[in-house]
């Protein structure tokens, strides 16, 4: 009598139904596995309430909408046009979060085609890898190096050649990016890209250059890679 009620209005003596059971059985699936990827992507991250609520649901989501298609061409065609025409208006996301989003996508694909079991492997194994990786802080070790380094100069200091001593000294590389007058005309503004050669000593690379630049304004940042990180 209850699956009765769950029967969609256009369905023929055809047409398989999923029970209520197997529908709350592949929901609570995904629900766990979502709830799973939002741990590990939390464990030594940054992240916010919102990214880590949709990470959570979006697995159930995938799910119901694939039990929906169930097999029929013409739905599964418009589905894929929907979502096509959606657009994501926040903030650009980085790479890791792309990827985590479509590792639970996967795995409510997975669910919603009826292979419970694969899901959850393929949940704990991505979700270890996950772990594992930020455990070992894999891949940051290197990029710790690359900066920003803006010098802050008066409008009369020659800045072609005055700080390339200190940049062989204390880089691997540099290159100048940018140069912009500031304050009416009186100062510039010099941008660079750096490598450093020791992490550890960029405190005495920005003592030796304030004893070049008038102990003027110095910022050092990490490098935008936001843009083109994938």
């Amino acid at each position: 009598m209850l699956d009765n009620v769950f029967k969609g209005l256009f369905d023929t003596d055809f047409t398989t139904v999923i029970t209520v059971t197997d529908f709350m059985a592949c929901l609570g699936v995904s629900f766990v596995i979502g709830v799973l990827m939002a741990f590990a992507y939390m464990y030594r991250a940054r992240y916010t309430k919102s990214f880590v609520v949709t990470l959570t649901l979006l697995p159930a989501v995938v799910c119901v909408v694939i039990m929906m298609v169930n097999g029929n061409v013409g739905t599964g065609v418009a589905v894929a046009g929907a979502f096509s025409l959606v657009r994501f208006r926040s903030a650009p996301g980085t790479a890791k979060e792309i990827c985590t989003l479509f590792l639970a996508m996967g795995a409510g694909l997975i669910v919603g085609m009826g292979y419970l079991g694969f899901a959850l492997l393929f949940t704990v194994v991505m979700c270890l890898l996950f772990v594992l990786c930020n455990r070992l802080d894999f891949g940051t070790k290197k990029n710790a190096a690359f900066k920003t380094v803006t010098i802050t100069i008066p409008e009369d200091l020659d800045y072609s050649d005055i700080f390339e001593d200190l940049f062989c000294e204390f880089t691997l590389s540099h290159e100048l990016v940018r140069v912009k007058s500031t304050n009416m005309g009186s100062m510039f503004k010099l941008t660079y890209d750096v490598v450093l050669r020791d992490a550890t000593r960029e405190k005495e690379f920005i003592d030796k250059v304030r004893c070049r630049n008038g102990n003027l304004e110095i910022v050092v940042s990490k490098q935008a890679t936001v843009g083109t990180e994938l």
